[in-house]
């Protein structure tokens, strides 16, 4: 069994108490809402941090409410499991059910928060192991060496982002809210990462992601998650693809498709407005799927083959799209 590293822990009771711990603490010291890939990490020594700042007792990151404009607002230490069964997140946000449905396993879910999810830290094959097992390799670029193991001669961290719930909040154009001693400011949840996998987001160490707000969608826009896995439960991502389709009286009047576990941010699929005005069917679907393959290209950065990864992808995007309701099941 690997032990804890030592770490003071802190338990504010308020927000500004725990904005003020992070301020002044700095780099050296991390939140954690469920802990539940936090002390993993850190029982890994992937971190250095010496203070540890607990969030469960901060009620005001909790909670699921409609805004009068019809807007969703999901508090951040909302746990993923709540995301599954809360009957406004299932009738008007399906395709996040979906994704937080198919997180880990039921005893994780209950733990793990949706702030956790998006701020989940990046995952590679040749990092997330223990202290000893690194050093056999000398380190990697996310952690106590110079090499990139997936790609050689690599100088930028390509370790993946596992975040279910962060394609699907990217197609449905939802925001963030990130809170500092300074103040509060929002990003959009596609401009919250960055192509980095020592640090993927841009989330500073003493900012808080305290909720996310999903805008009011148009009448008739279905939304769909499909997901590829080793392992119908508990298995990280090898691959998961969000789609977001407004096809009023069949015409593609707005399609969106991101993908994630490639590499350290969510990739959204460019190129799609050529789809506008379209006819919308399987053909339709195909052509996305297609065009998804050819801009999206999986590493050895999970125990899970790149190859076949990349040609399954365009079947999970009509997986997605069939989740959405847009095409018949099969």
């Amino acid at each position: 069994m690997l032990p804890l590293p030592p770490f003071t822990y802190h338990a504010p009771a308020t927000l500004p108490e725990a904005l003020s711990l992070l301020s002044e603490h700095g780099m050296d010291a991390l939140p954690m809402a469920g802990g539940t890939d936090l002390l993993v990490n850190l029982k890994h020594r992937l971190y250095d941090a010496r203070h540890v700042v607990g969030l469960r007792g901060l009620p005001e990151l909790r909670g699921i409410r409609e805004e009068p404009d019809g807007a969703v607002v999901l508090g951040a230490l909302t746990p993923i499991a709540e995301l599954t069964r809360n009957p406004l997140v299932r009738s008007r946000l399906p395709s996040l059910a979906a994704a937080a449905g198919a997180i880990a396993g039921p005893q994780l879910r209950e733990m793990g928060t949706l702030g956790g999810n998006l701020c989940l830290d990046t995952r590679c094959v040749y990092v997330n192991q223990s202290r000893f097992w690194r050093q056999a390799l000398g380190g990697c670029l996310k952690k106590d060496g110079t090499t990139c193991h997936v790609v050689p001669g690599g100088r930028n961290c390509v370790a993946a982002a596992s975040c279910d719930t962060a394609p699907v909040l990217a197609t449905l154009g939802a925001r963030v809210n990130l809170a500092s001693v300074a103040g509060e400011r929002e990003v959009t949840v596609a401009a919250l990462y960055v192509a980095d996998g020592i640090r993927n987001h841009v989330r500073r160490p003493d900012e808080l992601l305290v909720s996310v707000r999903v805008p009011p969608l148009p009448a008739g826009l279905v939304a769909g998650f499909a997901k590829l896995r080793m392992r119908e439960a508990i298995d990280f991502p090898a691959l998961s693809i969000a789609v977001a389709l407004l096809a009023p009286g069949g015409r593609v009047e707005r399609v969106a498709v991101t993908v994630g576990a490639l590499a350290a941010r969510p990739h959204a699929v460019a190129g799609l407005e050529r789809f506008r005005g379209r006819i919308w069917g399987r053909d339709v679907a195909d052509e996305i799927g297609a065009l998804t393959r050819r801009q999206c290209h999986p590493l050895a950065n999970i125990n899970v083959d790149p190859e076949w990864r990349r040609e399954v992808l365009a079947v999970h995007v009509r997986r997605a799209f069939a989740a959405a309701g847009a095409l018949p099941a099969g």
